[in-house]
């Protein structure tokens, strides 16, 4: 199935090749199915996104007249990659976009270019982007110069602040203007999108895919393996993720010597931390922590592994989103390394302690959770805030009706 104007041969240029050998490597794994169905193209490029949409994915794949097409940008090819290959997930089109020390407007321009080559084929008949990142923005924006119906998977997450996170803030707001469907986790991104003046019909409150992908992943084989090879003690575990750009500086260390503080004062805690590959994050978190006790420095974890590790912690210490959605479904107590969060509801639920990014606050919270008991047992309780494990199925049941029915919202 080469592009149009091809026959015969690669086509010249860097974008056309790219176009080119990803029809080719995606020929066969396409094949697949009735020629009745109708595609639906599911483009994303991290780790978070995979996790994410594998529930979609899977709902769609088992949708009578549908079919996914999955669309991989490469943008995080290490973390993506292993998560896909662990929830069994094979991309149609490799697109190989990222490169070396990358900033956000150079792979936008590279990933809206290529994927808008890609959609300009015509043969998607609905696009889905999950969440905030660059790839999400670049494959919203695809699907528009292409004239294709998209829809947008946790929608309507604000902090209002447009610089914090950066860039994803307003990567999503940007991409609320494009799509044509909105599936919000919660009420309360659907209450912001409809104070965007969205259309309230084309708005539907699904839950968060990552409940469905919590629950599924945890019968995954790789769950029970996540702590065996690591030399941990008897003492409290704290989980902790840093990975945030707009920490990266004198921040990020203030952050870690806060944790090597809490570890040199506190002989009872154990600390594990699945260190982000970013350069920045890495070389700073081997240098603070590298030689402290009780901290074990390891790779980022297959999902289902790192779903056994959080629940198997005492507290969670994160700048991460997902984590601040999965951790009250394990019960297990969030402080948040944020000035900001879009995920207000596990705080005001009080599964959730938003400690800023100062050092000295960040342990300050650490210790009052492992002070206070009866706050970390109120924290503890299990909640089920972001979603019940149906969202996938009701985001597909709504692209069903606009792709097989063609309605556009509610009321279309």
């Amino acid at each position: 199935m080469a592009p149009s104007g091809s026959p015969g041969g690669p086509p010249s240029g860097s974008l056309a090749l790219v176009i080119y050998c990803a029809f080719a490597v995606a020929e066969e794994a396409v094949s697949t199915g009735t020629s009745e169905d109708r595609e639906v193209g599911i483009i994303f490029g991290t780790r978070p996104e995979v996790i994410k949409l594998f529930p979609v994915i899977e709902e769609l794949r088992a949708a009578k007249g549908l079919r996914p097409v999955v669309i991989f940008t490469g943008q995080h090819r290490e973390l993506a990659s292993q998560a896909m290959e662990e929830l069994g997930i094979s991309p149609d089109f490799d697109l190989g976009l990222m490169e070396p020390n990358q900033q956000p407007w150079e792979f936008l321009a590279r990933a809206t270019t290529t994927i808008s080559g890609l959609l300009s084929e015509g043969r998607l008949d609905f696009v889905l982007v999950q969440g905030d990142t660059t790839s999400t923005l670049a494959g919203a924006l695809g699907a528009y110069y292409c004239k294709i119906p998209a829809g947008h998977v946790e929608a309507g997450l604000r902090t209002a602040d447009k610089h914090s996170p950066f860039p994803e803030e307003m990567n999503r707001r940007l991409v609320s203007t494009i799509v044509d469907l909105h599936f919000a986790p919660t009420e309360r991104a659907r209450k912001n999108l409809l104070k965007e003046g969205v259309d309230e019909s084309t708005v539907f409150v699904t839950g968060n895919t990552v409940v469905d992908a919590l629950q599924r992943a945890m019968n995954l084989p790789g769950c029970e393996a996540a702590l065996g090879n690591l030399p941990i003690g008897s003492g409290r575990l704290v989980v902790v993720t840093l990975h945030r750009r707009e920490t990266f500086g004198e921040p990020l260390r203030g952050l870690l010597t806060a944790l090597k503080e809490v570890l040199e004062e506190r002989g009872d805690v154990e600390m594990v931390f699945p260190v982000h590959p970013n350069p920045e994050v890495k070389g700073n978190a081997t240098k603070i922590l590298g030689n402290v006790e009780r901290v074990h420095l390891i790779d980022p974890l297959p999902y289902p592994a790192f779903l056994r590790l959080l629940n198997q912690s005492y507290m969670v210490v994160t700048d991460s989103g997902g984590i601040q959605e999965e951790a009250p479904v394990l019960g297990k107590p969030v402080v948040v390394v944020r000035q900001v969060t879009e995920r207000g509801e596990a705080v005001e639920a009080g599964a959730a302690i938003l400690a800023g990014t100062d050092g000295e606050s960040l342990k300050a919270e650490v210790f009052r959770l492992l002070d206070d008991g009866t706050l970390h047992e109120q924290m503890g309780l299990r909640r089920s805030l972001f979603g019940d494990g149906r969202s996938a199925a009701r985001i597909v049941a709504e692209v069903t009706r606009m792709v097989l029915e063609g309605s556009g919202g509610r009321d279309g």
